[in-house]
């Protein structure tokens, strides 16, 4: 397992975007050389995980507990199958295309060491928005990517340093529950009935979304 190519994007003026100057960072591109990794702060103020990259929507992206996005190089293959047409590294936006790791299967909490100082944590699955249906140029973009369920995984940093493209991935905690990246992913869109089931991934669940299931337990049980 390894960390096939470390991406990071810049501000770029687009239409497709609310955000409220109408930019993003979405467009993310291959760098070489190493990069620093650090938790970034709260959601609203932090941005990314890694130094140089752009977050230009703090409403929604960014954040500690969404500091990196990483996205299997094996998913974007199958895209690139399916959609007929390259899907080079970066170009959903993820800041690690990673190669030999299932990130779907991966379940919630599990930390992976990055080379030789970087840990990350895995915390919520990604949900598409109309930013990246408009950067991929795609109708219907939003219904196809949930449908598919390979959304990659949110992680925040547990231990700072630096990486680069290259750099071996080592899955060094597996938490013991069953709650995948997958299942949390079809619970926040899809089948909101499976909510309950990922409180057992506790306090290393995105806070929004343990509280999405602990409303949804509140109001419907368990």
């Amino acid at each position: 397992m390894k960390l096939l190519s470390l991406n990071l994007g810049h501000r770029k003026a687009v239409e497709y975007t609310d955000q409220a100057e109408g930019v993003t960072g979405i467009d993310k591109r291959p760098v070489e050389g190493p990069v620093r990794v650090a938790a970034p702060g709260p959601k609203g103020t932090g941005g990314s995980g890694l130094a140089g990259d752009a977050v230009c929507d703090k409403r929604h992206h960014g954040g500690d507990d969404q500091a990196v996005y990483a996205y299997a190089r094996e998913d974007l293959d199958a895209w690139e199958r399916t959609l007929g047409r390259p899907v080079p590294s970066g170009a959903f936006g993820e800041n690690l295309t990673t190669e030999g790791l299932d990130i779907t299967g991966a379940r919630i909490g599990e930390r992976w060491r990055i080379g030789s100082e970087v840990v990350l944590e895995v915390t919520s699955s990604r949900i598409p928005c109309r930013t990246f249906q408009g950067h991929l140029g795609e109708k219907g973009w939003v219904k196809r990517f949930t449908q598919e369920g390979a959304a990659g995984a949110y992680l925040r940093v547990i231990e700072p340093g630096e990486i680069r493209a290259g750099d071996p991935i080592e899955i060094v905690h597996r938490p013991d529950h069953e709650v995948t990246v997958q299942l949390a992913f079809r619970a926040v869109t899809t089948e909101r009935s499976l909510l309950p089931s990922v409180l057992a991934a506790g306090e290393a669940l995105h806070p929004e979304e343990l509280r999405a299931a602990r409303e949804y337990v509140a109001k419907y049980g368990s």
